[in-house]
């Protein structure tokens, strides 16, 4: 590792965000198990969003090589060529080839890999190929999401799709039984952290992570679908503390950021977003504030 590389990993801070995002008649989070139905917790009927899912949108931007999220991107934080930005988690990879990187070969060329961590070629570990050591290919990630999940329970609304034009054969008219699954209402809370412990091993740089915030709050308006046309993050909170080991107990910023139902039974479903008191950003008291290095909502951040 180089020494300017060096100088940037230690200076990457503890960072602890929380995302807020109102979900309207769209599926966040399709269930495979369950017909692509909307997550929902099964004890109380809350809906989930799982970090795979979250961190899918992202690697889809960063992926798209020459489109404009990721284009923006490196202009704003004048990261230079898009080379260093690849996404290991793609389809079509090359594994064979993949498998033959050197630990530094591998870390400068995919940005999830050194930001989420990764366990590529698990069974090839220890198989003694060409590249030698293998650790590189099992890491744990610098970043990690935590599941969202909604402030009430979510109500589901269902509807058969039609389609003019037969999508099977001898069939001139076609039909998707309930092929409409989504949430009527919800608001969900995402929490997410960066631990530095592990950047190092991964080649993580504090650039690394500022790619990450400002991708974030695109996640789900760049990546809008039929079933997903309206999926919001209200805010993207991040707190960078003033240190590696983190200058203030996670539970302290997430608490006071955490939107609470404030209209109506808290244990039924929403229908607006006016139902809740989402917290702004002098909700954070005071004393947390003093001992953080920045506190900023990236959906409204300046780059």
């Amino acid at each position: 590792m180089t020494s300017s590389v060096a100088s940037e990993l230690t200076r990457l801070n503890r960072g602890t965000g929380l995302l807020i995002l109102e979900v309207r008649h769209s599926n966040p989070n399709g269930d495979p198990d369950a017909e692509s139905e909307p997550r929902t917790i099964d004890s109380d009927g809350r809906g989930l969003i799982s970090p795979v899912s979250f961190k899918r949108k992202v690697r889809d931007l960063v992926g798209d090589q020459e489109g404009p999220v990721l284009s923006e991107a490196l202009a704003a934080l004048k990261l230079g060529d898009s080379s260093r930005f690849g996404i290991l988690e793609q389809r079509g990879r090359d594994r064979r080839s993949i498998s033959e990187m050197d630990a530094k070969t591998f870390s400068a060329r995919f940005w999830d890999a050194r930001v989420f961590g990764n366990t590529f070629l698990e069974d090839m570990k220890d198989s003694g190929s060409k590249s030698g050591d293998k650790d590189h290919f099992i890491s744990t990630g610098v970043v990690q999401f935590g599941p969202g999940i909604s402030i009430a329970p979510v109500e589901i609304e269902r509807l058969t799709l039609t389609n003019k034009s037969g999508v099977e054969e001898g069939k001139d008219r076609g039909m998707a039984p309930l092929g409409w699954r989504v949430v009527r209402h919800g608001l969900y809370a995402m929490p997410w952290f960066v631990n530095p412990m592990n950047a190092r091993k991964t080649g993580c740089t504090p650039q690394d992570i500022d790619l990450l915030k400002f991708v974030v709050p695109h996640a789900y308006r760049s990546t809008a679908s039929a079933v997903r046309p309206q999926v919001e993050i209200l805010h993207a909170w991040y707190a960078e503390h003033g240190s590696p080991l983190g200058s203030v107990p996670d539970y302290r910023i997430l608490d006071a950021l955490m939107p609470s139902k404030t209209r109506g039974d808290a244990n039924e479903p929403s229908t607006s977003r006016d139902d809740y008191c989402i917290p702004g950003a002098d909700a954070l008291p005071s004393e947390v504030m003093q001992q953080l290095s920045s506190f900023e909502d990236l959906c409204v951040k300046s780059w």
